[in-house]
């Protein structure tokens, strides 16, 4: 401890929110450089390693090659997959000095695509799986919770090509049963969800979630099994309802309606229904948002919802990727006068527009496009806006009184909500993703014309999977799931060292034992962390021990005159009396069980 390059922390820094950055910086494991960007110092750069030799132990294992691609990548590439642009702002690009264009990579699946295009040309070369543990960079906006979101990150991605379908789902199936082994050593509980495969692009898609309060994603479980990703919910298609008896759609004035409790309050006053009151999930609230271009270019969309749910943007988003979405802005509404804000219906809105035409390709033009939500069942009626101030529009049913451009999943995934698949009502957490596979399918081999000859001769495109895991986001996790008030507790296998020894006192036949004991079990391979420093107190050396979170401490103090020493065990806080000229047996036949 007098010469390695640590220097622990007793208050939180001011930047930390989460209990894994918090005891990450205190117990001199990374250090901040700039939001989002970490250096790893001495401890914390072992337990990164460890962590990532598991994963590259149980990849190895499943049949994957291991190379190492550059991070810093040509523009050409990206621009025939078009994630030059669909990446948007996450995007970090940069110029060399002949005006070249660059970008630090945020995945590669343009490069390993190139590489096995360079390298393989028949069937015969394939199937093949290939990976790498390597640096990524993503222009976080919000980077957070210390290693959990960042701008550099480390991660292990792996690609499989192969000629047909089957294979692919045969990859895929190996990458799972791999990633199952890879938490399972690491003692991280996880859960498997289905997920929407965003920027990424492909078919089937699954998240591997560590369940944990602090995630920034939410997913839902049902009792029969169901679980995915709230983005990747989906909601069971609602039988068309009976509109035969629906008065027509009249406008009526709403005084003072300018929120959905107000206006269930007037309609029940001045357009009371005759079987029961009305409710908020009457309305249909219309939801003005600014829809963001890869390109930059901002339109504004509209999006109805029944009027007691909330719009979920991140998830709305998900599903209508590359776009990025947030509220429309006064701006935006400005530059679209039938708008009417908080009286917004559907009347002005999608293929309901007198302004609604095509274009030379037959995409239509001229008006605002206009989503339902996938809980607006076909027929059903509503109370929606007017298009003018303080008016409503009451038994306007969609399918005979109005249409819309398409149904998407836009509300808030809500506690009880029904599953998919008729599994049963949802529950609702919050976890931390750590791994995710897609089956891409031929999307980049496609652009990037990725082909071998097949059997019959013929040129065929191959087909590709991808499989990531945020190897420093998981060691986050671990610390997420791994400590205590006192501080981290590491599992054995990945952590730093084995035993941490205190030389308590300044006896100098202390000192002499404990050194000795250190170079004992250094001799038998294991790592060791000696305290040895003569001017701080016994106190501080307990203390970090804790803090550090080695599994075990072994104390050498006044117990030496009568042959023992003491044996702390981290995870327990249990300690023990064991004989001095024992202890190095004792402890490595503990750590073989």
């Amino acid at each position: 401890m007098s010469e390695l390059f640590l220097k622990t922390l007793r208050e939180d820094p001011a930047d930390a929110e989460v209990a894994s950055h918090k005891l990450l910086v205190r117990a001199g494991y990374v250090r901040r450089v700039s939001p989002g960007i970490y250096s790893w110092l001495p401890l914390g750069l072992k337990v990164l390693r460890k962590v990532e030799q598991i994963v590259r132990e149980e990849m190895d294992a499943a049949g994957a090659q291991e190379v190492l691609l550059p991070a810093l990548l040509p523009r050409e590439p990206y621009e025939k997959t078009n994630r030059w642009e669909e990446y948007g702002a996450n995007l970090f690009r940069l110029q060399d000095r002949r005006q070249n264009d660059y970008l630090l990579a945020p995945t590669h699946e343009e490069m390993f695509t190139l590489a096995v295009k360079d390298m393989y040309s028949s069937y015969r070369d394939l199937p093949v799986i290939l990976y790498q543990i390597q640096t990524k960079y993503r222009d976080e906006a919000r980077p957070r919770a210390g290693l959990i979101r960042t701008r550099e990150f480390l991660m292990k991605d792996a690609y499989s090509f192969d000629v047909e379908d089957a294979g692919l789902a045969h990859a895929y199936e190996v990458m799972r049963a791999a990633y199952q082994k890879i938490f399972t050593r690491l003692g991280l509980p996880f859960v498997i969800c289905s997920a929407t495969s965003g920027a990424m692009g492909g078919s089937r898609s699954e998240e591997f979630l560590f369940p944990c309060a602090i995630g920034e994603d939410t997913f839902v479980s049902s009792p029969g099994g169901y679980a995915a990703n709230t983005e990747a919910v989906t909601t069971p298609e609602l039988p068309a309802c009976d509109f035969s008896r629906v008065p027509a759609q009249i406008l009526v004035d709403t005084p003072e309606a300018t929120t959905i409790e107000a206006l269930v309050e007037v309609a029940n006053k001045c357009c009371p229904r005759s079987d029961r009151p009305w409710e908020a999930a009457d309305t249909l609230k219309n939801v003005a948002l600014a829809a963001i271009h890869p390109d930059g270019e901002r339109e504004v969309i509209v999006v109805g919802v029944p009027g007691d749910r909330e719009v979920d943007i991140k998830r709305l988003e998900a599903n209508m990727a590359p776009l990025e979405l947030e509220m429309a802005s006064t701006e935006d509404l400005e530059k679209h006068p039938e708008l009417v804000p908080g009286y917004i219906g559907p009347e002005v809105l999608g293929p309901n527009s007198p302004a609604r035409q095509q274009d030379e390709n037959g995409q239509p033009v001229g008006s605002v496009r206009y989503f339902l939500d996938a809980h607006i069942a076909p027929g059903s009626a509503w109370i929606s806006g007017g298009n003018a101030h303080e008016k409503h529009l009451f038994y306007t049913v969609y399918g005979r009184d109005f249409t819309a451009d398409a149904t998407v999943e836009a509300v808030v995934v809500e506690e009880g909500d029904a599953a998919p698949d008729g599994s049963g009502p949802l529950s609702i957490e919050r976890g931390i993703e750590i791994g995710h596979i897609f089956q891409l399918g031929r999307k980049y081999s496609k652009s990037l014309d990725l082909t071998v000859l097949d059997k019959d001769g013929k040129p065929a495109v191959v087909t590709m999977g991808s499989y990531g895991i945020g190897v420093s986001r998981v060691l986050a996790a671990l610390a997420e799931q791994n400590h205590d008030e006192k501080g981290l507790i590491w599992p054995a296998e990945i952590a730093p060292a084995a035993v941490y020894i205190i030389a308590a006192g300044k006896n100098p036949e202390v000192a002499a034992a404990a050194e000795k004991i250190a170079a004992e079990l250094s001799a038998r391979g294991l790592e060791v962390i000696y305290d040895d420093r003569t001017k701080v107190s016994a106190g501080v050396k307990f203390n970090d021990f804790e803090l550090l979170g080695i599994p075990y401490g072994i104390v050498v103090g006044r117990g030496l005159a009568q042959g023992e020493v003491e044996l702390r065990i981290r995870q327990s806080g249990a300690s023990q009396n064991v004989a001095y000229t024992e202890i190095c047996d004792y402890l490595c036949a503990e750590l073989q069980n």
